[in-house]
């Protein structure tokens, strides 16, 4: 079956937006039986994503539970949890 680009309508926002080939084929392939209903930026929105480019992300000053190191989060950090400058994050994250 040969796809073709499809021209949907936000059920939310009211905005058009393509229903890729590429992206149909996928549907298909997961076993999807509906076609998406909400534009990419409602998607993100309804799933909580933040889609907004990083230099628009507010930032809060913190310091690494590692090494000490002063750094800039995008979350506001609480006591109860540890907060981690970008490398030592990284280290973390390979474990």
């Amino acid at each position: 079956m040969a796809f073709q680009d499809k021209t949907l309508v936000c059920r939310d926002c009211g905005a058009q937006f393509i229903f890729t080939a590429g992206e149909q084929e996928f549907y298909q392939q997961k076993g999807f039986e509906h076609e998406p209903s909400r534009c990419p930026e409602c998607r993100g929105k309804k799933r909580g994503l933040d889609r907004r480019p990083a230099e628009d992300r507010q930032m809060f000053p913190a310091i690494c539970s590692d090494c000490g190191q002063e750094t800039m989060v995008p979350f506001e950090p609480r006591s109860d949890k540890p907060v981690y400058c970008q490398a030592c994050f990284a280290k973390h994250r390979r474990r």
